[in-house]
């Protein structure tokens, strides 16, 4: 029998490589090839040639079939570096050539990040995978021009040829059509909820001075989970004067279908004018009473408050500051002054480490650590400007002292801005002692001796009173919310900010949450006779036509009005505070005694997801305002307020569950949280 010298032969087991299901491995005489399945391209097949040169033969081939090689073979790549591990791709030698499996790894928004990637058998899908661009620009804030860019399509070609890459206006369209898909998710979110809604109102800026209105809601889901979803992103334009901006607000809660379940609204400025809160007060009231006669309904952000008061302390001591720094740079000029400066310090005893930093613009906290730095290195700025001729902004001894006064009246508000900004779950009931400490060292600093002092005192606590007169209930009801709390906390501190008269105002905040109560009462007691009210969120009874007990309920009800039945919130009060301690958590402490107290637990969920600051971790002590990027400023309102929507919402889809307030993080939205 005659035989062949080009004889196929069957491939060994050690060909484990995906890229044999292309080629046929032959032997002519002495040498080995490997045959293209879909050109007859012959490359060398050697065991000591590798695989490198058949994958990339794979990359450019132009004939072969339109399964995703390039993504078999990154899977294959990360089954190897993965340390979850992929499924493991098995090749059946007697499959036939066409239809091998393409392994693919899937985008799926509901998939954790923990969660080990899947891998199945799947043809390329542009439409796919153009969603899935959209939804990267979105989540990550690039431009829609990316898809323009020459490096995104030479990547995006060697990664997948058959993505026809599509230009920036159809891009922008399925961002559009995902912002509208995500947004009909977090309507039907909201208007289930059985809770009513809060929410912040905040102005932002653009490098090109426009101005900018973002809504954000605040609840407390059914789970006792607290959630925060942006809905609105509205540009202003010169149309939009002050009055017309009570019209945008309620224009933005009609369309979420929102104004009739409202329980407040927090703006970013205490100064808002106060005619814009008297018309969606009026809009707000038509449709449904306002709780407490709205006295728990417009609020202003505690953290916007505080960063005002520190930024009027700081211009205050503008030319002083002025010195400080001009001291600090003469120092840091040369080594030899640098030098002769770090003798000096220890001439003096000072063993201080700091290290001399000017502030940075726009953060007024490195202001104050700027204070603080100059104040341990006294000794040594006086001793400079005794040998030195050439120093020339040394501090006078008042100047010293007044520098000491306020660095200590700044250390008070950052140290309060710290835990605003750091809470991991920031409910408003950690707000009332922390804002009342600052009443308290206020009505202290009053009553200082120096004018300068007692003046600047005084001005900054006439702007903090303003904040107290709008917000001082609502800070002092969630406190009281509280079960470590309750009123105890309310009288420990109003006998030191009142004195005398502290028992009138504890008798205002018992009367209010007593108020308060007593609607949430009304409201749960006619949606048990079956007369409930939009947006109540509060349980009835069956509505089954055959339920012969409707009767009874209204008999209970009637003829329980003269028992001395305690409520909930006498039986809250009258029972022992909760023991303080670091791993308490409200929202955990109500989900477990919401069967003890059925209606207080609904009125502590509206209240404690009260958002008492709109303030972010990285915005905490910025002066500058919150300021739009210029690639999202360049956009039609529409897109941009689809893109910064649905950003938000795609965020807290994809990442660990987290709460809502910790770091979160929108690239194109400068200087945000």
């Amino acid at each position: 029998m005659e035989i062949s010298n080009d004889s196929s032969i069957k491939k060994p087991k050690r060909l484990t490589s995906v890229v044999w299901n292309h080629f046929e491995r032959v032997r002519k005489a002495d040498i080995c090839y490997a045959v293209c399945l879909h050109c007859n391209k012959k490359l060398s097949g050697s065991s000591n040639s590798g695989t490198t040169h058949l994958r990339n033969h794979l990359m450019r081939c132009l004939k072969r079939s339109n399964y995703d090689v390039s993504q078999l073979l990154a899977a294959k790549r990360m089954k190897k570096d993965s340390s979850g591990g992929l499924a493991n791709i098995s090749f059946d030698e007697g499959q036939r050539k066409d239809e091998f499996k393409s392994a693919v790894v899937k985008y799926d928004p509901d998939q954790r990040r923990d969660e080990v990637v899947t891998i199945a058998s799947s043809k390329f899908d542009q439409e796919r995978s153009r969603n899935d661009l959209a939804r990267m620009i979105i989540l990550h804030g690039y431009p829609l021009s990316i898809v323009e860019h020459v490096g995104f399509k030479v990547f995006v070609k060697n990664v997948q040829p058959l993505f026809e890459v599509l230009p920036n206006s159809t891009i922008e369209l399925a961002c559009m059509k995902i912002y509208e898909k995500e947004k009909e998710k977090i309507f039907e979110t909201i208007n289930r909820l059985q809770g009513r809604i809060n929410v912040s109102v905040e102005m932002w800026s653009s490098p090109e001075n426009m101005d900018y209105l973002c809504l954000t809601a605040h609840y407390i889901d059914e789970d006792w989970k607290l959630q925060k979803k942006l809905l609105n992103f509205i540009t202003l334009d010169s149309s939009h004067t002050d009055d017309m901006l009570s019209d945008v607000i309620i224009k933005c809660l009609m369309d979420w279908d929102i104004d009739c379940k409202l329980f407040a609204l927090t703006f970013d400025d205490f100064s808002t004018n106060d005619e814009i809160i008297r018309r969606i007060n009026e809009h707000i009231s038509k449709k449904r009473p306002l709780l407490s006669n709205g006295r728990l309904f417009d609020l202003c952000s505690a953290a916007h408050t505080m960063n005002a008061i520190a930024e009027d302390v700081i211009e205050a001591l503008r030319e002083i500051t002025q010195k400080i720094r001009a001291s600090f740079k003469y120092i840091r000029s040369s080594q030899v002054i640098q030098g002769r400066f770090n003798e000096m310090a220890h001439q003096v005893g000072i063993t201080s480490q700091k290290i001399l930093v000017p502030d940075s613009p726009g953060q007024w906290n490195s202001t104050y650590f700027m204070l603080e730095t100059a104040i341990e290195y006294k000794a040594a700025f006086n001793l400079l400007h005794e040998h030195d001729p050439d120093y020339a902004s040394p501090l006078t001894v008042l100047e010293w002292e007044w520098t000491t006064s306020v660095a200590g009246y700044l250390k008070l508000f950052v140290e309060i801005m710290n835990i605003f900004s750091s809470n991991k779950t920031l409910t408003a009931n950690i707000y009332f002692p922390e804002i009342c400490d600052v009443h308290i060292q206020l009505i202290a600093w009053c009553k200082s001796s120096d004018n300068f002092l007692s003046s600047l005192s005084s001005r900054i606590k006439a702007k903090f009173d303003k904040y107290w007169s709008k917000c001082s209930l609502a800070l002092a009801v969630a406190a009281v919310l509280d079960p470590r709390f309750k009123m105890k906390l309310v009288e420990y501190y109003y006998s030191q900010i009142y004195g005398s008269t502290a028992m009138d105002r504890v008798k205002e905040v018992s009367s209010g949450i007593k108020e308060l109560y007593d609607a949430y009462s009304i409201r749960f007691t006619s949606v048990d006779q079956g007369s409930a009210l939009p947006g109540s969120g509060l349980p009835g009874t069956s509505n089954d036509s055959r339920d012969r007990l409707k009767g009874f309920d209204k008999f209970l009800h009637e003829t329980s009005q003269g028992q001395n039945v305690m409520s909930d919130l006498d039986k809250y009060l009258e029972e022992p505070v909760f023991p303080r301690n670091c791993d308490f958590n409200i929202l955990n402490w109500w989900n477990v005694h919401t069967p003890r107290y059925p209606i207080l637990s609904r009125m502590a969920r509206d209240v404690i997801g009260t958002p008492m600051s709109s303030i972010g971790p990285k915005m905490a002590f910025s002066t500058g305002g919150r300021v739009l990027d210029r690639c999202r400023s360049s956009l039609s309102p529409d897109t941009r307020q689809a893109l910064i929507c649905a950003q938000d919402w795609l965020r807290i889809e994809l990442e660990d569950p987290r709460p809502l307030s910790s770091a979160p993080y929108r690239p194109f939205l400068l200087g945000t949280d």
